[in-house]
């Protein structure tokens, strides 16, 4: 085989290998997550709601999330984002629902944030404050409607497969898990009842945070894992062409 032929075999292999590693990034990259992705049951959670811009025409201009209502949360507050309006939504629930603070019969329903945008490219998350988180549900969905400036409207609000894969436009989901031991079934990232902020948007809190870095653990990990095995695919080339050269000069 000529060295011409090796080379092109290589710069194949390592475009298959690049392809590959980017397919198995994006997906992971561009949908809606809550973050973290998990809290303690009978507890008090802070979560982000992590939004990509998915279009290179267009930017995110508003973001509508829906609250479960047959696992209602009795505390919610909304944390402010520089150059977004936010509403929070509170209704009747379809039937009452008894807590260990008693007999819910209104909760929020729906967070809306409008008035900023979400350019190509970029990620805005919006942050929430809530609890108590039920105890008898292993997890909870807050479906998200994404709407853009060109008019498109993407709902995430598709709920978990039973066979395990992904759906295509999957809701974020919280997951929940036993409160530990000495918790006293209040979570550890909680703060008591008492200091729950009420339920409305005024009652956000007062100071503004820079929105964090992008967590994206999971893909950079994808990534650097397939530039890692494009770095040993094209060093095995590299050798067998060391090897074969050495063969024809001794």
């Amino acid at each position: 085989m000529s060295f011409s032929s090796v080379c092109r075999r290589a710069t194949a292999v390592a475009a298959g290998v690049t392809a590959l590693t980017l397919g198995l990034a994006l997906p992971a990259l561009a949908h809606v997550t809550i973050n973290p992705g998990s809290a303690e049951q009978g507890g008090f959670t802070k979560a982000a709601f992590r939004v990509p811009n998915e279009r290179d025409n267009a930017s995110t201009s508003k973001i509508e999330v829906i609250f479960p209502t047959d696992h209602p949360l009795p505390f919610v507050s909304v944390k402010p984002v520089p150059g977004w309006k936010v509403k929070v939504t509170e209704g009747k629930l379809p039937k009452p629902v008894t807590t260990e603070y008693g007999e819910i019969t209104e909760a929020v329903t729906k967070v809306t944030w409008t008035g900023g945008t979400i350019d190509p490219g970029q990620f805005q998350e919006f942050e929430v404050s809530m609890g108590a988180l039920p105890k008898d549900t292993d997890h909870l969905l807050f479906p998200v409607t994404q709407t853009y400036t060109g008019g498109e409207v993407v709902k995430w609000a598709d709920e978990p497969k039973a066979d395990g894969s992904e759906p295509e436009h999957p809701a974020p989901v919280l997951k929940l898990t036993p409160a530990s031991a000495g918790d006293g079934g209040h979570g550890t990232a909680s703060t008591s009842p008492s200091a729950a902020p009420a339920t409305s948007a005024t009652a956000a809190a007062p100071s503004v945070a820079p929105v964090a870095a992008a967590d994206s653990s999971d893909g950079t990990a994808r990534l650097l894992g397939g530039a890692g095995l494009l770095v040993g695919l094209v060093g095995v080339v590299v050798g067998a062409l060391g090897l074969r050269r050495g063969s024809r000069t001794s």
